[in-house]
């Protein structure tokens, strides 16, 4: 099967790196996926410590359009938190890892929110682990509002070697895999934009039965409360 080209990283070889890297020595991509609230910042930035107190150097990067805790900014509910590098939709990641590669040696890259990123800078993340034999640890959203899949997420999904849940719960108890999106009063919300930066403010982690009731109109549900009412 051909895979069809993806503007400048399309194909091998590769300026400067070979193609015969021996199977046992490949890197790989990793997708890291929940609903809200499941702790996946906290677990890139202990992998991201792991790796750095073994001397060896990491590349975060988080969304640009995420500006909640500052522009390049990772920070995990419990309190952890780190620098990274801003990630805009139209840059190539390919690039930016190469370059930081070429000034010293990159031991890991790792993505936060990587339900962001665009198919084409998925296809970059395969070509980092795939050419320049770097991991890349990708967290994320599996689905959004709706239930539908970013289209980060999609191709993680279908590209990924390594396909890990990160498990939340429900106020009921269940295992949550919903990302409900609430209003003011708790109401459910339907219709909007794919994308609306938020937290605990808009967004709560549900099973999918309590996500239809929201939906429906069945319960409301307080992102600050225990349960719903």
């Amino acid at each position: 099967m051909v895979l069809p080209a993806r503007g400048r990283t399309a194909g091998w070889p590769w300026p400067g790196l070979s193609a015969t890297v021996p199977a046992s020595r490949m890197a790989k991509v990793y997708f890291y996926y929940s609903a809200m609230n499941a702790g996946k910042s906290t677990v890139l930035l202990q992998s991201s410590h792991n790796y750095r107190e073994r001397g060896m150097r990491t590349l975060l990067f988080t969304p640009a359009i995420d500006t909640r805790h500052g522009t390049g900014r990772i920070r995990s509910r419990i309190g952890l938190e780190a620098d990274a590098f801003p990630l805009a939709a139209a840059e190539d990641l390919l690039v930016r890892v190469r370059d930081q590669h070429a000034r010293a040696p990159v031991a890991c890259v790792l993505v936060d929110e990587a339900q962001f990123l665009t198919p084409d800078q998925v296809w970059q993340v395969s070509d980092i682990a795939d050419g320049l034999d770097i991991p890349v640890l990708c967290y994320g959203l599996r689905t959004d509002f709706q239930g539908k899949l970013f289209p980060g997420s999609a191709a993680l999904l279908g590209i990924a070697d390594d396909l890990t849940e990160l498990k939340t719960i429900c106020h009921c108890g269940r295992k949550a895999t919903m990302n409900l999106r609430v209003d003011g009063q708790g109401r459910g919300v339907r219709e909007g934009a794919q994308v609306e930066i938020g937290g605990n403010d808009r967004y709560v982690a549900t099973c999918r039965r309590h996500f239809k009731d929201a939906l429906a109109g069945r319960i409301t549900v307080r992102p600050d409360a225990h349960g719903p009412r």
